[in-house]
This record gives C-alpha cells, structure tokens and sequence, in this order.
C-alpha cells in the first residue's frame, strides 16, 4: 500500500469518526448539518477543526 494511500484510508476513517461524533452530540441540528458539511468539504482540515472547537458533552 502506497503513503498517499494510507493517509488517505487514515482521514477516511477520522471524518467516519467524527460525523459519528456529530451525530451523537446534543448539539441543535442546524450546527450538526454545519459541522458535517465543515468535516465533508475539508476533510483534514474539518475534523482538526472540530477536534478543537465542536460541541462538548456536558
């Protein structure tokens, strides 16, 4: 399996990860729909984004 490749399956996995995640929140479903479509439009990018500043369980 070539890098590209395995960092790929890798950020596949945590968009999975995290919209799971999203999913599961307490969150209203506007900021869900938000937050989804932050992690699907850019997938590295997104789910660091939410890693750091997504809803919280309380």
């Amino acid at each position: 399996m070539e890098t590209g490749g395995l960092f790929g399956l890798v950020v596949l996995i945590a968009d999975v990860w995290a919209i799971l995640n999203i999913f599961q929140s307490s969150a209203t479903t506007g900021s869900k729909a938000v937050w989804i479509v932050l992690v699907l439009v850019l997938p590295l990018l997104g789910v660091i984004i939410w890693y750091f500043a997504g809803p919280r369980e309380s």
